[in-house]
């Protein structure tokens, strides 16, 4: 007869062993390093995704306010002003119904002050207004604009 003891040994449990070996911890870290390498640039590209529609989105609501300050007043801001004039009254509004932002001026999502100006250079519509983008400088392809810009 075999006792329980001798079988359990001979199936490798050992008696006050636990855990797991070195080969096991190596292996479970190597698959979590393989799986985070997967996974992690996929939310990393969706979150970028999310900040350039946040900021596209933004420009679109200062456009709006923009236009509504024109109606308002027959002059959009100059760009001396900004978008401050979209807050606060400026001297010479005789017609100012804003605030025209509830929430005061954001800046955009990679921290930065949106630019706007007024007469516009590119926007046939008035003022540009622009998003430095990701890389947080002027110039690039990486920039948010409110113009259609033609390639030549």
């Amino acid at each position: 007869m075999v006792r329980r003891r001798d079988n359990l040994y001979a199936a490798g449990f050992r008696r006050g062993s636990s855990g797991f070996t070195m080969v096991e911890l190596l292996l479970v870290l190597m698959i979590l390093g393989l799986l985070a390498a997967i996974v992690v640039p996929k939310f990393t590209g969706r979150s970028e995704d999310a900040r350039i529609t946040a900021a596209r989105t933004q420009i679109a609501n200062f456009e709006t306010a923009l236009d509504m300050f024109e109606t308002d007043n027959g002059y959009y801001p100059k760009s001396s002003d900004g978008l401050l004039d979209l807050i606060e009254q400026p001297n010479d509004a005789r017609n100012w119904r804003g605030p025209y932002l509830k929430t005061g001026i954001p800046d955009d999502p990679w921290g930065n002050a949106y630019i706007y100006q007024y007469p516009g250079r590119y926007n046939e519509k008035g003022f540009d207004l622009m998003s430095m983008g990701p890389d947080g400088r002027v110039g690039g392809d990486d920039d948010i604009i409110n113009w259609i810009e033609t390639r030549r």
